[in-house]
């Protein structure tokens, strides 16, 4: 049918934890279904449940203790960077995620953190000071020399990490670029990233005369996968199809549309005779604990050290990344990383293997579906052609409206008004009307003078679903019956 497309130096520190001390129980006597059971009750599979206790080396209710306490941080931590504003310092999880710290710049802003359980940190720098020491690294990143492997933002010390295997190298790149040397710590590293790709064997896709690499997640119309697996054109077998586009260095993105006949499935490969399930993208806190699926080495799970990574390659400088001590071989690359049942990113590359140990680091899943305006395909299939019962078609947002339309109508969430973001970020929204209609999903952004469309899931579907990467100011959502009537459920998320 015809479509309308419509564009137009740290302080003291403070304390209180986010969670009383846990005790894990004793592994012995427990019944074999306990791993399962305990999965369930987590809302997560059994699968990524097992891999977790393997590799954090936890007990089914030390998983399952980590798990929640991950679950209330990740709600903290979202509902803090609002709050706080400028003033937001980061947030991260201990080591065995039993308490969740989050930085202010501000004491008075302590009494915030506490009211959500969290532990507050007096720092001298805002996360969007540290964003900015780093953008400042970026910009000269071409100059970076070779024994400088990378630099990230590390909240939990409240500085800029680079990366060096020559202290007097590293100092030399700080100079140049310009930043406060004081906001910036060089740490000895003996990595060398590559990108992942050109190991024969596994179970992934092929790129040209036969360069292997791994399905990242898939989209709407195809995968999503790493940047350096392939440039935009070049054609992939097992599943067939082209990369639409592709990104490296810089960032370490593609997508590849996929010919007829290859159905993307929410699902990713758990190497153990099974899959699990992708039910969306929210973005896991530093310090929560991470999986990786790749047809090199199958799945291996860790925890998140960083975003904001830049690494340097041999083919130049990648900025943005998730940092992880997931492990990672070449033909891992463009790999899933997922946090339960979240969506996190992509595997680009590291330092290490999976027999030693080493680092490695994920393009963010949100970035990509913004720079594409693709939407995740959750669940075992692609969306469903209607909601199911009850209007709960918009699972996992933050936020939720529902309504009621006539053909031709429109309805403006959240409650006929708009909201602010202070900070720039992913806005990420859902709607799923009756079966048999056609409901339409707009963003729009005030521009000063009118409200803009900036985003749009406009396809002849009752069920629709975008993505938006956007800087601060103030949106609303567009609710659209195209054709036919009924109620609506709606789900939104923003920074």
């Amino acid at each position: 049918m015809n479509r309308r497309l419509l564009f137009a130096s740290a302080a003291a520190t403070l304390t209180l934890g986010i969670t009383v001390a846990l005790t894990y129980p004793a592994a012995a006597g427990q019944s074999p279904d306990a791993a399962t059971d305990a999965a369930t009750a987590a809302g997560i599979s059994p699968q990524v449940f097992q891999a977790l206790a393997r590799d954090l080396k936890l007990d089914p209710a030390g998983v399952q203790a980590r798990l929640a306490n991950e679950t209330k941080a990740g709600k903290a931590d979202l509902a803090l960077r609002k709050s706080l504003g400028g003033a937001y310092g980061g947030g991260w999880l201990s080591a065995d995620a039993k308490t969740f710290t989050v930085g202010v710049t501000s004491e008075a802003q302590a009494a915030k953190v506490r009211a959500t359980g969290a532990t507050p940190q007096l720092v001298a720098r805002s996360l969007t000071q540290l964003d900015a020491v780093k953008a400042q690294l970026d910009a000269v990143a071409t100059k970076a020399p070779k024994t400088v492997p990378g630099w990230y933002v590390d909240v939990t010390t409240n500085q800029v990490v680079v990366l060096a295997k020559s202290g007097a190298d590293a100092a030399a790149f700080v100079k140049q670029s310009g930043v406060d040397a004081t906001a910036v710590r060089v740490e000895a590293s003996a990595e060398t990233p590559v990108p992942y790709i050109d190991v024969i064997g596994g179970n992934a896709y092929y790129i040209g005369s036969g360069s292997r690499c791994s399905v990242g997640f898939s989209v709407n119309g195809g995968f999503i996968t790493a940047g350096h697996c392939g440039s935009t054109g070049a054609t992939t077998t097992q599943p067939s199809g082209t990369f639409a586009g592709s990104s490296f260095p810089g960032n370490d993105y593609a997508w590849v549309r996929v010919n007829s006949g290859n159905t993307p499935r929410g699902l990713v490969n758990n190497y153990a005779g099974g899959t699990v399930t992708v039910s969306g993208s929210t973005e896991a806190a530093v310090g929560a604990s991470v999986c990786r699926s790749g047809s090199t080495t199958g799945w291996h799970c860790g925890t998140i050290q960083a975003r904001n990574s830049s690494v340097t390659y041999p083919q130049g400088t990648v900025n943005g990344l998730i940092r992880t001590n997931v492990c990672a071989e070449p033909g891992d690359s463009g790999g899933s990383l997922i946090a339960g049942s979240q969506a996190q990113g992509v595997t680009s590359g590291g330092s290490g293997n999976c027999s030693s140990g080493g680092t490695t680091y994920f393009q963010p899943v949100n970035e990509i579906l913004s720079a594409y305006s693709l939407t995740l395909v959750t669940g075992s299939g692609p969306p469903p052609s209607s909601p199911p019962p009850g209007g709960s078609g918009c699972t996992g947002y933050e936020f939720s409206r529902s309504g009621s339309l006539s053909s031709g109508g429109s309805a403006y969430q959240p409650d006929n008004s708009y909201y602010q973001s202070t900070s720039s970020g992913t806005h990420r929204g859902c709607v799923a009307g009756p079966a048999g209609t056609d409901f339409d999903l707009y963003l729009q952004k005030w521009n000063g003078s009118a409200w803009a469309n900036v985003a749009q899931g406009a396809t002849p579907s009752n069920a629709e679903t975008l993505t938006y990467s956007g800087t601060a100011g103030y949106y609303r959502y567009r609710v659209h019956a195209y054709s036919g009537s009924g109620s609506y459920a709606m789900g939104f998320t923003n920074p």
